[in-house]
């Protein structure tokens, strides 16, 4: 079969493989849509261990694979198969998106039910074990999720949507509140979709005109700041009458926003780091944190969430096709692809590439 692999930096082809063939407890899925991931861009353009680990000679201890590895982890498809002794309300033909985890299901974390931090956790269509961008891939059934009349490519959605409804769940954020998003890219557009979705006002802080305009456009934020322009905390205090936002998620990766945020937070507000932060945060814990017992809570992927992220978005009608800004055949997903939000990436979204 055809796939897309990862050999390490700026080095991606379409090769021949052989077909992955059903496995007691998996279910084997055609691909329709991959999303293109930030963690896609890591690897390709600074190499295999920015992201994944993914060095040659030294197998993921779940996988045993080593690049090259297919590539795709934000992907919807099609059920063609399922294993004789998988338990499921899935049938062959019905529209699915997949939970691209690979967890060892013995250390502490996973024993616990809190897999997503598991000792050994890696990423189908990172890792190993197939990906999006091939032309069948074979998952464990429990990470297989039927997306109902959900449209194949907004499936493909599904994947950081739920990394959205997740952090959005850990904080415990409530219907009535108020809530401050710091980054306007695709992780915080999500973040305000869910947060929208769940009944909050979302305050949308951002430096990108083209960003900007675009959660204005999508309807994720009811109102959007340009924290160079004016003072984050001082505006979101006069939207809330004085008091701050209610909690606050950051999700641009940069140390400054995570003190803007802190500030725009309410007594006893909460701040969940959803980004990933490459750089050391130097935090005055006492002035910051102690002295308003405000929190610093974190968010890593999902774990048991997919259920109730696709009911959200079924119950709510909620339309993701305005996140995606292009779809793109799988032999160009350098050119208009990875280039493209490398140089470009204030204007996309999520492209979507299909085989």
């Amino acid at each position: 079969m055809k796939a897309v692999q990862y050999y390490g930096k700026e080095h991606i082809q379409i090769d021949e493989i052989p077909e992955p063939q059903l496995k007691p407890g998996t279910i084997k899925v055609h691909p329709a849509y991959t999303g293109i991931c930030g963690s896609d861009l890591h690897m390709y353009y600074s190499g295999p261990e920015s992201v994944s680990g993914n060095v040659p000679g030294h197998p993921h201890p779940i996988s045993g694979e080593s690049i090259p590895v297919v590539l795709g982890h934000e992907f919807s498809g099609t059920v063609e198969a399922i294993a004789d002794d998988v338990q499921t309300d899935l049938k062959v033909g019905d529209h699915v998106c997949i939970e691209s985890m690979m967890v060892c299901g013995e250390c502490p974390s996973c024993k616990a039910g809190h897999y997503n931090t598991c000792d050994k956790v890696g990423g189908i269509g990172i890792n190993g074990r197939g990906g999006g961008m091939s032309e069948h891939v074979v998952v464990e059934s429990r990470f297989v999720h039927g997306v109902g009349d959900i449209p194949l490519d907004q499936a493909a959605l599904m994947e950081p949507f739920t990394v959205a409804y997740h952090a959005v769940r850990r904080s415990g954020a409530e219907a009535g509140q108020t809530a401050v998003v710091g980054g306007a890219g695709p992780v915080g557009l999500m973040l305000g979709a869910v947060l929208k979705a769940k009944g909050l006002k979302v305050i949308m802080s951002e430096l990108s005109e083209v960003r900007k305009q675009t959660a204005k456009d999508t309807g994720v934020a009811d109102v959007v700041v340009d924290p160079s322009k004016e003072d984050l905390a001082e505006r979101v205090k006069a939207e809330t009458d004085g008091a701050g936002a209610d909690v606050a998620f950051d999700a641009s990766g940069v140390g400054v926003v995570v003190h803007q945020l802190i500030a725009a937070v309410r007594e006893s507000g909460t701040v969940m780091i959803v980004a990933i932060h490459v750089r050391p945060l130097e935090l005055n814990v006492a002035k910051e944190l102690t002295r308003t017992e405000k929190s610093i809570m974190t968010s890593l992927a999902y774990c048991n969430d997919h259920e109730g992220s696709i009911k959200l978005v079924q119950d709510k009608h909620i339309d993701l096709s305005p996140f995606i800004t292009d779809k793109i055949k799988a032999e160009d997903l350098v050119d208009k692809g990875l280039k493209q939000l490398r140089d470009d990436g204030e204007h996309h979204v999520k492209i979507l590439v299909e085989l």
